[in-house]
């Protein structure tokens, strides 16, 4: 069974529905209770703004469980907000993340030919084409669905599981271990998003 946190601001349905397709058996969760012994995989989505997810975690001690479940290398999936909390900080109102990873959040700062917020599909390109979550996927250029202003720049570069060129290239994705986080959204980027979330679930496996 597949944890999904539910923390008011995420895209639950889509994700839930992407996790369903390829045949996981998903639990919403909203309290640390309800992240039970027999979850094998945990996933934080988000779309909106950082600060309500991240106040939401807190709030409801998930942010705690977050931490507890990444530092004992079960598998954890971040999308979207849900990768960008897991940073120290964030320039988006100076928001102060779960810190698991450090590095920051950053505003994109691109030519104006380059609009912002960064929306619609690009390519991918993985630099640890061996990681589990890249099965089945194109190492050098795979499409996704983004939509943010903000990105993740990781303290460590070995973090960095995919890059995405926007003017410049920017983390796309991070991964160690069993824990995986993408900032584009694989339950919006058809069959290649699936394959994504189909890996992931054979990791929790």
């Amino acid at each position: 069974m597949i944890a999904v946190i539910d923390t008011g601001i995420c895209n639950l349905r889509s994700v839930t529905k992407a996790l369903e397709a390829v045949g996981a058996s998903i639990r919403v969760v909203r309290t640390p209770a309800d992240v039970t012994a027999d979850a094998r995989g945990l996933v934080l989505p988000g779309v909106g703004a950082l600060r309500d997810c991240v106040a939401s975690l807190r709030a409801t001690k998930l942010d705690a469980t977050v931490r507890d479940w990444i530092a004992a290398d079960r598998p954890f999936l971040g999308v979207c907000l849900g990768m960008q909390a897991l940073f120290e900080h964030s320039e988006e109102g100076g928001i102060t993340g779960l810190g698991v990873f450090p590095g920051r959040v950053v505003r994109f700062r691109r030519p104006p030919e380059f609009k912002i917020p960064h929306m619609g599909w690009n390519t991918v390109r993985f630099t640890q084409p061996h990681s589990p979550l890249a099965t089945g996927l194109a190492t050098e250029g795979e499409a996704f669905y983004f939509v943010h202003s903000f990105h993740c720049a990781p303290a460590d570069p070995s973090l960095v599981l995919a890059e995405c060129d926007y003017g410049g290239n920017f983390c796309a994705a991070i991964a160690r271990g069993k824990v995986f986080a993408t900032q584009f959204h694989p339950e919006k980027s058809q069959a290649k998003g699936l394959q994504i979330y189909r890996n992931f679930a054979a990791v929790a496996a």
